[in-house]
């Protein structure tokens, strides 16, 4: 399991057993026949929690790559793309207990699961290490800002938040 300590002020886990969809922060599991899905914790605290989740397509719907398949709200609107074709399941407890996806994200909070058109493994494995999705995360708030500092990590709101600490009122 690699640990960041700070991220956006928060310790988030990565399991090291998993593929991820770097894109939209998705985290990828075989089982069975089917390539399971879930938010990474990295993505739930860059999008400012969780809300609620709407299923975008019928469940055993047929999804290709970049197909939107969820709504999700957060402090912000996501919209979820799936990263491999196939047929989709989605996980139908979390409409019923939405707090499990940022409880046990990658356990019993996973999104869906799709049984890709192709080969499984080959599919799999088009999804990024978790050194991969790792380096990537140096590019977001999270390890830019590991504080999680009010006013984020811009070069302007540095400049305004210096400009308002200095001012004697």
């Amino acid at each position: 399991m690699a640990i960041l300590e700070a991220f956006l002020g928060k310790k988030v886990e990565i399991p090291e057993d998993l593929r991820y969809h770097i894109k939209q922060g998705l985290w990828a599991k075989k089982s069975d026949k089917s390539i399971v899905f879930g938010l990474t914790q990295p993505a739930l605290v860059l999008a400012g929690g969780f809300k609620d989740i709407e299923a975008l397509v019928s469940d055993e719907a047929i999804v290709k790559p970049g197909d939107s398949v969820i709504f999700a709200i957060t402090a912000k609107i996501l919209y979820l793309d799936v990263p491999i074709g196939g047929t989709i399941q989605y996980n139908k407890s979390i409409k019923k207990n939405p707090s499990s996806i940022i409880d046990n994200p990658y356990g019993e909070g996973w999104l869906f699961r799709i049984k890709p058109d192709g080969d499984l493994t080959k599919s799999y494995m088009t999804m990024a290490s978790t050194e991969e999705y790792i380096q990537s995360l140096s590019k977001t708030d999270g390890l830019r800002n590991p504080l999680g500092l009010k006013g984020g990590v811009s070069g302007m709101c540095k400049a305004v938040y210096s400009g308002i600490n200095n001012q004697n009122l």
